[in-house]
């Protein structure tokens, strides 16, 4: 298995003791899931890297890499939903997560449609530049709870200063990046809707 591809299964690996960090009782409970979420999204980055510079892009790597991004991601906003140990003023919206999961699904659905014509359609810009957006959100929401937290106590005052202008970034991040997300789902059925032309 070459590089690339043994990144995005460490992706995998890291998404499922990111969930695990989260549950663990002690004190730096979302810091150090936060620590391990962003090496999880870094190597996002460098497995698409590493497979354009050497050319030695598979389709295992088109197919693993956006499904283990959407678990990373899925996995990222249900736990900022549902986490009761997280104040309910902090948690992610579930309807935003709703919204997320439910983008993932469908393009996750037009994948296994191009599958069954024999395509394996690989990740667009457009759904790079979501994910990134979503990584932003999940870490500031993180960033806000972990804030609490020995290890970042130092970023405690960024978060409490001023309340009024927090909610409003937060707001204005959560609205961008849902919006961002249901654009890169539209462009990606419509670029691919020749597959559905026998509906």
């Amino acid at each position: 298995m070459n590089l690339p591809n043994k990144l995005t299964l460490s992706r995998l690996i890291l998404t499922a003791v990111f969930v695990v960090c989260f549950y663990i009782p002690w004190a730096n409970t979302v810091s150090v899931a936060l620590l391990v979420f962003g090496a999880a999204s870094i190597t996002d980055y460098y497995d698409g890297k590493i497979a354009r510079a050497r050319n030695i892009v598979t389709n295992f790597g088109k197919l693993f890499d956006p499904l283990a991004d959407k678990i990373l991601i899925a996995a990222a906003f249900v736990l900022l939903s549902a986490d009761q140990n997280i104040p309910e003023a902090a948690r992610m919206p579930a309807w935003i997560t709703i919204v997320i999961l439910s983008r993932e699904f469908f393009v996750t659905g037009i994948r296994l449609v191009a599958a069954g014509q024999g395509a394996v359609l690989a990740a667009e810009r457009l759904g790079k530049h979501k994910m990134l957006w979503q990584i932003l959100t999940v870490i500031y929401f993180m960033m806000r709870q972990a804030s609490n937290e020995p290890i970042w106590s130092f970023t405690h005052a960024a978060f409490t200063a001023n309340p009024e202008v927090e909610r409003m970034v937060a707001a204005a991040l959560v609205y961008f990046t849902t919006l961002l997300t249901l654009v890169s789902g539209f462009s990606y059925f419509w670029k691919n809707r020749q597959l559905f032309n026998d509906a």
